[in-house]
């Protein structure tokens, strides 16, 4: 069986995450996907976040008509440990300046809060999501074009690779030589193989030793987190970006104001 994992803060789930699952799971064949909010993604943590349980709620909603796409609590927040709680209103200010002076602090109003917190590192998610699976089952992990794009940087870079086979949804402006000198230095090809390809658009599959990367199209979707949160904050209508119920979800909880 051929299995997804699209990680992510979903804060919130947009048409644009929807899009890419469906063309991934078209183009892969994928059986499931699971779709896994962080509760502490290391890579934002500049980013004020809605609290995991919003977060989760609203990946429950938008992936409800599929039956093949799965909500997962595979980083939710451990039992008995302080919740991440990031309020997206009063804590702004306050999480600009401070992720100016330390750029691991996540802004927190929870009272019992502490800063010794681990970060839900991709790598730890894949393994314990193939423990679930089957031997003769294959992981795909879903990831976009820029977070690819630093992808050398990432916890246990290599070992990921080996853990699973990458989909990556591409964008306009990047070459396919784009994509293979963003891999680790260990996996990464010599310069004189990739530079023919600096002007081949970055579409098909790439297979190297040690990495494979499945490319999905542009799927020109204008949805961008940031945009909505814009959007709900000035009152106005999130239906071009987000599916009903979690635009019905955002206005009840009063999320983004």
């Amino acid at each position: 069986m051929n299995i997804g994992l699209f990680g992510g803060t979903f804060d919130p789930v947009h048409r644009g995450h929807m899009a890419l699952a469906r063309a991934a799971m078209e183009q892969c064949k994928l059986h499931r996907i699971h779709f896994v909010a962080a509760n502490i993604p290391p890579h934002k943590q500049r980013q004020p976040l809605s609290p995991f349980v919003h977060r989760f709620a609203m990946l429950a909603l938008a992936t409800a008509p599929e039956k093949a796409f799965v909500p997962s609590l595979l980083e939710a927040p451990e039992e008995g440990t302080a919740p991440v709680r990031i309020d997206s209103r009063a804590s702004n200010a306050r999480a600009k300046k401070k992720s100016q002076e330390k750029p691991n602090y996540i802004p927190n109003d929870t009272p019992n809060y502490t800063p010794n917190y681990t970060p839900n590192y991709t790598i730890d998610t894949v393994r314990r999501l193939k423990q679930s699976c089957k031997v003769a089952d294959k992981l795909f992990l879903l990831i976009g074009m820029d977070a690819f794009a630093d992808i050398a940087k990432w916890h246990q870079a290599e070992a990921l690779f080996r853990e699973c086979e990458f989909v990556v949804a591409s964008r306009p402006g990047y070459s396919l030589a784009d994509v293979a000198n963003a891999l680790p230095e260990s996996l990464r090809p010599r310069p004189e193989v990739t530079r023919p390809f600096q002007k081949q658009a970055a579409a098909g599959d790439l297979v190297l030793p040690g990495a494979t990367i499945h490319l999905l199209p542009d799927l020109r979707q204008p949805a961008s987190a940031t945009a909505i949160r814009q959007a709900a904050a000035a009152g106005k209508s999130l239906g071009r970006f987000v599916d009903a119920p979690v635009a019905d979800y955002i206005r009840k909880m009063g999320l983004y104001r």
